[in-house]
């Protein structure tokens, strides 16, 4: 066997090996890490509010679009998504959160988590993940809903030893199909 990094590559059918199967051995996952500065805030109970992104850390291939709750990907892969939401109940009583995906604007079935916060200052992190086919230019939202407009995906300033705490972190990862 020869190594692929050795085999001659030419454009006819007289050589070694065709440029196509470079392009097989020379792919790379794709991936990009996104989180957003500020709290966010439902309006109106019962009511589904996208989740945004306000800075990218990391990125190739996996990208915010123009609306920054659409993160986008540039190639055909299985994509696995994970996200931590920093959740506040700002208010007396009982509140849920819930919290899913769409892909395209579509809500994907059965991706929803709840989350139930109770008492003033309750403070939870949503954590979860969600493995997802996605095509080239389709793109990956995080929406989230409450009950309760007393609770947030809250952002915490930094106060010493500790940095800041983003309201929500999301990570994008792909394999290599």
């Amino acid at each position: 066997r020869i190594p692929a990094q050795r085999v001659p590559l030419v454009e006819t059918e007289q050589g070694l090996m065709r440029r196509e199967w470079y392009r097989f051995f020379n792919r790379k996952p794709r991936h990009g890490a996104f989180f957003d500065t500020t709290t966010q805030s439902a309006a109106v109970i019962n009511t589904a509010y996208p989740i945004t992104f306000n800075t990218t850390s990391i990125t190739d291939g996996v990208y915010i679009g123009a609306t920054t709750s659409q993160v986008f990907v540039d190639r055909i892969r299985t994509y696995n998504f994970q996200f931590s939401a920093q959740l506040i109940k700002a208010s007396v009583g009982t509140g849920n959160v819930f919290i899913w995906y769409r892909v395209n604007g579509v809500d994907a079935a059965n991706s929803a988590r709840k989350v139930t916060l109770a008492g003033s200052s309750a403070v939870v992190v949503a954590a979860g993940n969600y493995v997802v086919k996605l095509n080239a230019g389709d793109y990956f939202q995080l929406v989230f809903s409450t009950d309760d407009t007393g609770c947030q995906i809250v952002a915490v300033a930094a106060a010493a030893p500790a940095p800041a705490i983003p309201s929500v972190i999301l990570t994008a990862t792909s394999n290599f199909n």
